[in-house]
């Protein structure tokens, strides 16, 4: 059996905002989430929008206070990174690609300048561009290359989990379906796992091995994609499905 990248153990997290007359009122986003995701393995984390899926994703990824959070995360991987659904929020708009894929290699502090253009250009090439795209600034690229560049942002440093975060949603399904087959290559090659969020379950039946439903901030149902697809248990999840049949 694989080993773990990640163990999630009955992670909860709450936000305190203000209530009725400016009292402050704590709300539970996340509800008992426990997991894992193994070495090679694309776990899929599907559920409407506002389900507590990004809330969760950012939890695992220490990007939350830590006073919102409680439960157990144990990560087995070094440097673990986020894809995010627009490229253009984690990308700097005032900088070439090449500036941008080097910067976090530069705080890094182990290469020097010849060796960070060489591992730039490289992981370009590994994520599907030539290596003229270093040259350009992000408002020159389409959708689908910025995202291509996200992607390579996320892997410069060679992590070996990713959270994709909706990495598709904003894209045409020409494009996302070219996104989603890079992934999987990339999976394959870097020996990558995933955490793949969706609120679209033709996507996460494409390219996850198992899936987790979510309502209400709450994991309901878990599977691989073939049980849970064939063999729904859930009325939520039933829903979902009947959903997407229905668009067919």
């Amino acid at each position: 059996m694989s080993e773990p990248v990640l163990e999630v153990e009955d992670l909860c997290v709450s936000y305190t905002d203000g209530g009725v007359l400016g009292r402050r009122e704590r709300r539970q986003i996340v509800h008992g989430a426990s997991f894992t995701v193994n070495q090679g393995q694309i776990v899929g984390l599907v559920g409407e929008s506002g389900c507590g899926k990004s809330t969760l994703s950012k939890a695992v990824l220490g990007m939350l206070p830590a006073q919102n959070v409680t439960g157990t995360i144990r990560h087995y991987t070094k440097r673990p990174q986020m894809v995010f659904q627009d490229p253009r929020s984690s990308l700097n708009p005032a900088r070439s690609v090449g500036w941008i894929l080097a910067e976090p290699l530069r705080i890094f502090g182990k290469y020097d300048a010849a060796e960070r253009e060489r591992r730039v250009l490289d992981m370009l090439e590994r994520v599907g561009l030539e290596r003229s795209y270093a040259q350009r600034r992000p408002h020159e690229l389409s959708g689908g290359q910025r995202q291509r560049v996200a992607i390579a942002l996320a892997l410069i440093q060679r992590p070996r989990f990713l959270i994709a975060d909706e990495p598709v949603s904003a894209l045409d399904v020409t494009i996302q379906a070219q996104i989603l087959d890079l992934l999987w290559q990339l999976r394959r090659e870097l020996e990558l796992s995933y955490l793949f969020i969706s609120h679209d379950l033709n996507v996460v039946y494409s390219i996850c091995d198992w899936v987790m439903v979510m309502e209400k901030g709450r994991i309901i149902e878990s599977g691989t994609v073939d049980q849970v697809y064939d063999h729904p248990q859930h009325e939520y999840t039933k829903k979902l499905l009947q959903a997407v049949r229905n668009e067919i």
